[in-house]
Parts: C-alpha cells; sequence; structure tokens
C-alpha cells in the first residue's frame, strides 16, 4: 500500500504542469443611482430600470465551455442610498416549461431542480468571500455565503431581503432589493468597486447555467473571475440595529413508568429571549443575546447509529452562530458552535477593515458537552455544569488570493479547562495550484472523576495537530496531496475532532474528459487514490486504494462507480476490506429528483470482533405534484451477515410532506422511523443488545415567515419506542409555540 501511495505522489507531481492557460476577465460596468422610488413586485415597469446599467448573461459554462447562452437574460442594477436594487428578465421560448414551486426559503433539494437566477457579491473586492442571493420564478429565496478558500456555499447564513417574481408570457420577471445594513462593505462615502456574478439556472433535458462572465475550466479561482462593478457613492447602511425578541411556549407530555404507565402533563415552559445586532460600521457588526431561543424547528436528520465508533456530526442552525460563521472556518474544523448546548447569553463581533478580518465570540453555556477522540473510537458525555467559552479569529490577506490566519478557543469550568491556539493559511500558488495548511496546539484538563471514568489523562496534558493540503484544479487534471497529523492529546473541544492519534497521508489524481454540447455525456473522469493513517506508536490503521468512474449526461445524470481495497486495524487485528461504491442521481422529468447510493463488501463489525459481509442502500426520492405539494422519501437500509449467518438489518426511513400556500406560509408533516432486527446469537454478549428496536418520531408544523426572523410556529412532536416484546408505544410528546420578530432600525 506504501508504494501505491508514492506511485500515485510521483504520479501526480509529473503531471503538475497546467498546461495551455485560457485567460479569462470580467467586464467593468459603472452603476448609478436610480432615478425613481423602485417598487418590488416583479414587473420592472418603473422608468429607474431602464436607466440602470445593463449586464446580459451572454455565456453558458456548464455543460458548454462558454458558449453562446440558449435564451437571452437581461439583467438591470442600480441603487439607492439604503438598498441595492437588482432586475432580471428571464426570456424563455417555451414559458410552459419553465420550472417553479412554492417552498420554504432555502429548501435546497427543491430549488435547485427549479428554474432561477443568482447573485453573487463579493462587496469588499478580495475575492475570497461573498454574498449569494438567489430567486426561483415565484419569488422564493435562498441566501448563503460562499467562502474561496474552501469553495463552498453556506446555506445556513440568512439574511432579511425583499425580493418578487411573476411568470409571463416570455419567461419570468425576478426583482430584489437588498438593504445595506444585510450586507458588509467598506466603510467609505466614495465609489466603492465591488466583484459580481449574475447567474441563470436553466433546466430542461440538461441544466444550464449561464453567467455574465465567462468561467475558465482551467482557472481555480471563481470570484477572481467575477465582473467589476463601481459606484454605491454615499451608501450607508442606516442606523444598523436589529432587536429580535421571541417567546416559545412548550409543554412536554411524558409516560415516566415506560411502556405500562400512563401519559403525564407537562407543565408549560415559557422562555423569553432576546438578540440585538448593531453594525457599529458597514463592516463590522456586533451582536448579543440573552438566554436565546436555540429551539430546533427543524429536527435534525436522522443517522443510522448501528456498527460505527466515532460521534456523529449534526450541522448548526442558530442564527446568532450562523452570523459571520464564515470569519471562524480553518481547515480544521476548530469550532464547531453546536457545542454550546444551551446558552445563558452570547456576544459576538465580527469584521473587516482593510486586509485585516477579525471575529470573537464568547458564551455561558448551562451544559458542558465533551468528545473524547482517539484512534479507535470517541465517546461523550454531558456535565450539568456552567461553562464560558470564547473564540478569537484574525486573519489577513495576503497577496493576490492567499491569506494568513491565527485562531484561539478556550473553554473553562470547575475543575475544566480546554485551550487551543494556532496559525493557518490558504495560498494561491498559481491559477490552477493551491495550498491549505493548519498547525494547532492544544492544553486540555477535565474534572478528575470525569477522567477517571473515561479513561482520560489525569491532570493537565496537551497536544498538537498539523494539516497540510495541495490541490491542483486543471482543465484535463485534478491532483490533491494531503497530509494530518493528531497527536494522541489534541483536544478541540469547541469544535468538531472525533479522531485523534492519526498519521493521515493521501493522494489522488484524476484526469477529466469534457463533453460537446448535446452529447451523450457533460463530463467524464476517473480517479484514482491512495490513502494511509498510522497511530503514533508507528502501527498501520487504515490504508488502501480507490477506483472511481464518475459520469455526468442529460437529465442531470450523476453516476458514480467505485471500488476499494483497504485494510483497517481494529481492536488488535488488522483486516482487509473490499467494498463497492454505486452512487446515481437523475431527474427524468420536471418534478421528480432520484437519488441512490447502494455499498456492497466486507466491512468490520465493530460489536464482535471480526470482518462481516455488509450491504447498504440508500434512496432519496423529492416529488413535486404542482407547484404548492413537495413529498420527499429517504430510505436507509443496512445489512450485516457473517458466514451467511444474518447479525442485525436496520432500515431508516424518513418521509416530509409540505403544503405551501404562498411563500411565506406551509404546513408540514414529517416522520423518522427506525427498526432495527438483531440475530443475538451472533453477538459475543446477546444480552448486551436489544434483538429489535424500533423508534417512531412525528412532528406537524405550521410556519409564517414574514422573513428569516420574523417568524410565527405552530407546532406538535411525539416520540413512540418499541423493543422486543414491547409494541411500539408512545413516550413522550410536546405542543410548541414560537412568535419571534425582527425590528430593523
Amino acid at each position: 500500500m506504501k508504494k501505491a501511495f508514492i506511485f500515485i505522489l510521483v504520479l501526480g507531481l509529473f503531471f503538475m504542469n497546467p498546461g495551455p492557460v485560457y485567460p479569462v476577465k470580467g467586464k467593468h460596468y459603472t452603476v448609478t443611482p436610480a432615478s425613481a422610488k423602485i417598487k418590488i413586485d416583479g414587473v420592472m415597469d418603473e422608468a429607474a430600470w431602464q436607466q440602470a446599467v445593463k449586464i446580459g448573461l451572454p455565456y453558458e459554462w456548464m455543460p458548454g465551455d462558454n458558449i453562446a447562452a440558449p435564451v437571452e437574460s437581461d439583467c438591470r442594477i442600480t441603487f439607492s442610498k439604503t438598498r441595492l436594487y437588482i432586475g432580471i428578465r428571464c426570456f424563455d421560448p417555451e414559458p410552459g416549461k419553465i420550472r417553479a414551486h412554492l417552498m420554504d426559503r432555502d429548501a435546497l433539494d427543491t430549488f435547485m431542480q427549479d428554474d432561477y437566477v443568482s447573485i453573487t457579491i463579493d462587496t469588499f473586492n478580495d475575492e475570497r468571500r461573498a454574498f449569494q442571493f438567489s430567486v426561483n420564478p415565484l419569488g422564493v429565496q435562498a441566501d448563503a455565503y460562499f467562502s474561496e478558500p474552501e469553495g463552498r456555499e453556506n446555506f445556513n447564513w440568512d439574511a432579511i431581503w425583499n425580493s418578487a417574481a411573476k411568470i409571463t408570457a416570455n419567461g419570468y420577471t425576478v426583482e430584489i432589493a437588498i438593504p445595506f445594513n444585510q450586507l458588509r462593505f467598506p466603510k467609505t462615502k466614495g465609489k466603492q468597486t465591488w466583484g459580481i456574478s449574475i447567474e441563470r439556472s436553466y433546466p430542461r433535458n440538461v441544466r444550464h447555467r449561464l453567467s455574465s462572465h465567462p468561467r475558465s475550466r482551467d482557472i481555480d479561482c471563481i470570484l477572481c473571475q467575477e465582473d467589476k462593478i463601481s459606484g454605491f457613492e454615499n451608501i450607508s447602511p442606516g442606523r444598523n440595529i436589529e432587536f429580535e425578541p421571541s417567546l416559545t411556549l412548550q409543554r412536554t407530555d411524558r409516560r415516566t413508568d415506560f411502556p405500562a404507565g400512563k401519559m403525564d402533563t407537562g407543565g408549560i415552559n415559557v422562555e423569553p429571549g432576546i438578540s440585538a445586532r448593531w453594525g457599529i460600521t458597514p463592516n463590522i457588526a456586533l451582536n448579543s443575546t440573552i438566554n436565546p431561543d436555540f429551539s430546533h424547528v427543524e429536527a435534525d436528520a436522522a443517522q443510522l447509529e448501528i456498527n460505527t465508533r466515532f460521534a456523529l456530526r449534526y450541522p448548526e442552525k442558530r442564527p446568532f452562530f450562523l452570523e459571520g460563521a464564515d470569519y471562524f472556518q480553518t481547515p480544521f474544523e476548530a469550532v464547531f458552535t453546536r457545542t454550546v448546548f444551551d446558552p445563558l447569553w452570547g456576544v459576538k463581533i465580527t469584521g473587516k477593515q482593510g486586509r485585516n478580518a477579525f471575529g470573537f465570540v464568547a458564551a455561558q453555556d448551562r451544559t458542558t458537552n465533551l468528545l473524547f477522540p482517539a484512534n479507535q473510537h470517541s465517546l461523550s458525555t454531558s456535565l450539568e455544569q456552567d461553562v464560558l467559552g470564547g473564540v478569537f479569529r484574525y486573519r489577513r490577506d495576503v497577496g493576490k488570493g492567499s491569506m494568513l490566519g491565527l485562531l484561539y478557543t478556550g473553554r473553562a469550568g470547575d475543575g475544566y479547562f480546554n485551550h487551543m491556539a494556532g496559525l493557518d493559511g490558504f495560498l494561491r500558488l498559481s491559477r490552477t495550484k493551491s495550498l491549505t495548511f493548519q498547525v494547532l496546539q492544544s492544553h486540555t484538563r477535565y474534572p478528575e472523576t470525569t477522567a477517571l471514568d473515561f479513561h482520560q489523562d489525569t491532570g493537565s496534558f496537551g497536544g498538537t495537530a498539523v494539516t497540510a493540503k495541495f490541490r491542483h484544479m486543471g482543465r484535463h487534471l485534478y491532483i490533491g496531496l494531503e497530509y494530518e497529523d493528531l497527536s494522541p492529546g489534541f483536544r478541540a473541544d469547541y469544535g468538531f475532532i472525533p479522531r485523534v492519534d492519526v498519521r493521515r497521508y493521501l493522494g489522488y489524481i484524476e484526469p477529466v474528459i469534457w463533453g460537446k454540447p448535446g452529447g451523450w455525456f457533460e463530463k467524464i473522469s476517473f480517479q484514482l487514490s491512495g490513502e494511509r493513517k498510522t497511530a503514533h506508536n508507528g502501527n498501520i490503521t487504515d490504508q488502501g486504494i480507490g477506483l472511481e468512474f464518475k459520469y455526468a449526461g442529460p437529465l442531470q445524470i450523476q453516476f458514480l462507480p467505485a471500488l476499494y481495497f483497504q485494510e483497517e486495524f481494529y481492536n488488535g487485528v488488522l483486516y482487509d476490506k473490499v467494498y463497492s461504491l454505486i452512487s446515481f442521481g437523475i431527474v427524468p422529468f420536471k418534478g421528480l429528483y432520484f437519488s441512490m447510493l447502494t455499498g456492497l463488501g466486507t466491512f468490520v463489525d465493530y460489536t464482535n470482533f471480526r470482518l462481516s459481509d455488509r450491504f447498504t442502500l440508500t434512496t432519496a426520492i423529492n416529488f413535486t405534484p404542482g407547484k404548492h405539494l413537495i413529498i420527499s422519501l429517504d430510505n436507509t437500509f443496512d445489512r450485516l451477515s457473517h458466514e451467511g449467518n444474518h447479525v442485525y438489518t436496520a432500515n431508516l426511513l424518513q418521509s416530509r410532506m409540505v403544503y405551501n400556500f404562498n411563500v411565506r406560509t406551509f404546513i408540514r408533516f414529517m416522520l423518522q422511523y427506525t427498526h432495527i432486527n438483531r440475530n443475538i446469537d451472533q453477538y459475543l454478549v446477546p444480552s448486551s443488545v436489544e434483538a429489535k428496536t424500533r423508534v417512531f418520531f412525528t412532528q406537524f408544523l405550521f410556519s409564517y415567515k414574514i422573513n428569516p426572523r420574523t417568524v410565527l410556529f405552530l407546532g406538535y412532536s411525539d416520540d413512540y419506542y418499541g423493543f422486543q416484546g414491547v409494541p411500539l408505544t408512545q413516550a413522550n410528546r410536546t405542543f410548541f409555540l414560537k412568535v419571534g420578530y425582527a425590528l430593523v432600525l
């Protein structure tokens, strides 16, 4: 395996020459103030639109390679002192084929299958971070921030902005008004230059992605290829103050003597809270909160917790922590705010001045959540004691597209502390090559009883974490080289790092072939990868080779078969594993998306310390019959057997049915059902497991949103449990009401 890894590295170095460069330079536009008042109604009939700067979308960058767009689009941009205005006419020769559905904002599974327009704005013109605003033909919103070093969008971020859209006889029209107090931009009364990209998704037999500027496949940078737009003199975010009081009422009834006891009626829990935001300047914001309502109206997607060794990750959804979250991103997930479970108060300040960006957050948590990582597994616990935690982040832009950063996180409580600090960076080496790195040092002490209970060091101890990742993304070749080293004593208690005591080496090479417009494929690639992991004592813990084939074609087909040969060390034994994965996705017609992921091969049975045969199948269907109703169905099946004998079979079914009255109001019914059957005769300790486990969760929700923070939620949820000899029985039920209001001054 080691020889194979070295072969991949050498092969990658051999092909590092990026080949011919296709220079791409966006256009420069000058925006002028609106000549008259604009009403956001999706019509674009005001005179101000006729005088606004005009930007076309003449390029198709996917699947075509900067070829002429198949349809015309007319975008207009102007501004007032307090708002940015964008209007787009999307012409369509067959408006009856426009894909448009009502849904909740940021409902991406459905939104991404629709027609929509998207505006990306790099307000600091630093080509590193940008805001993104998208609207479909019925006015449904999706917003995100985009991070160039990570190369991904974060749709958990929400802004308060206005949009409207209308389908017409010639296509559809979108109008957008973005208050400047929802953006960050340099503090100046003079002219500003921003990066801007306007895009349109036009899904038919293939998903045509249109743009206001060309995008080269031989440049591993998105924001550096944007158009530039100048102007915006004397813009102001106003007083830039938001108050967000909220009130949550909740009653939970529980069956205390499960399963035969009666359901005891709980008391009504009243939780008032308030959050505030002050834009000190256009580029610096202060957030604070007291007794915030951090209840999750949207239940976490369930995950099968069977035959796993490490903690499962769930995404952050709470508005206070999402504001300015991009400032705290680093190569390691050293900041993961869901570790803050039940905060009494919180304060945050984020901003950027020139080339310098900074962030600070502090919170007092009434619960101390702890994750104990190791090489072979992770454990966790919660202490019913307060903990005070904080994060400091500093980042400086260096050169053209690079940056360096400092990070500190700390938590302290009764008999406990964890401090971590380090340096990180993103270096753009050329148009196709980049290097990401991070070095961290931690210092930790647990309460003595906790340390003994979970086999941790008593007294204080420390550890280090190091990572370096090289990436080459060229037109016809992708190459990646990665290295990680996390020492046994490293802890990131404000982050999410479930495995330590590991050195990891990874390399991959992926030739790419691009199709022609109207051809039988859009993109084909082949990937050869090699990975090796060792513990700090030198023992191999994981190593292997992967072979992947990737196909993208008409009907938005994504097809990926893969074969892996691996060795995995567990409980003193090195196991040889061979398994295959097949991923498939398709949009066969308007309103239906289907995907599946199946795996078959040999895996380690962690409970019984042996190699077994495993089959998994995950399917997902998103169906939208008409513009109001959305039905989604996801199922995960997992079967493990040993020498032909059944060990367990697990099913996880998740379903949603949503009826959207309009862009503000919907009702939703959701269920999650987990059913696990175990053959206890195949377990080393039969008494340690249940022969049958069933969990059934339902939730009903009525939602009315004027904006992401002015909301009314009314709902009901319950849990049912069942075991061998115990039928599925209701264990609890919860009724809840939440009212939130965003007062913007």
